[in-house]
């Protein structure tokens, strides 16, 4: 039976985070606030349990699951051939609604789905998601909605659709952004925009002048 706690009250949101973060060490999945929409998150290094993930989403392996960290520094051991635009990036928008797709570490050993050797990093912008990330470490995140569906902007909405699939909901409340992270690849020479969204063009140009944008 799924368990929901309100992180807007204390001792609730005290007990929520414990028992959410008791929850991924098990390799259970948990629904989790972040500044643009709700996510269904999971131990980023436990295949079995980011295959849960992607089952209760009804979504394929070639749909890679993002990965959320709790501090810029954790990317030392996550990612390679990270360049110095992509850590002007960093500096300039984290923590906040830009997901990076960098090289990973090939000796990590992780199955987020079929990566070919990237993956798609962000730090939220949210006291309760960053307090897990810090608790637990990388979390596998995607929005907390099935496929096809509306991602959601509250609690409520992904209840409804994941149901008892998820261990622990933690509800902060309506979202601040309706937004998706814009998401920049970071592998090539030069950063590409793949999907605009927190943030736009212009801003993202403001720190790496020569972005391009994916067609």
């Amino acid at each position: 039976m799924a368990r929901r706690y309100d992180c807007n009250d204390a001792t609730d949101r005290k007990t929520g985070l414990r028992e959410a973060a008791s929850a991924v060490r098990r390799g259970e999945l948990v629904v989790l606030p972040t500044d643009t929409l709700y996510g269904i998150g999971a131990d980023a290094f436990s295949a079995e349990a980011v295959g849960d993930l992607l089952a209760a989403k009804g979504r394929g392996r070639t749909m890679p699951t993002p990965v959320l960290i709790g501090s810029p520094n954790t990317l030392h051991g996550l990612v390679t051939d990270f360049s110095e635009q992509a850590w002007e990036l960093v500096d300039a928008f984290w923590p906040g609604g830009l997901t990076l797709v960098a090289k990973h570490q090939p000796s990590l050993a992780w199955d987020l789905g079929e990566t070919r050797g990237t993956v798609a990093v962000r730090m939220p912008l949210h006291p309760v998601a960053i307090e897990l990330l810090t608790e637990v470490g990388p979390m596998a995140v995607s929005s907390a909605n099935l496929t096809g569906h509306p991602a959601p902007e509250d609690c409520d909405a992904a209840r409804e659709m994941l149901g008892d699939s998820v261990s622990v909901y933690l509800d902060g409340g309506p979202t601040p952004s309706t937004l998706p992270s814009s998401i920049v690849d970071v592998t090539g020479k030069v950063p590409v925009l793949l999907r605009e969204g927190a943030l736009t063009a212009e801003q993202l140009r403001e720190v790496v002048p020569d972005l391009e944008v994916a067609p």
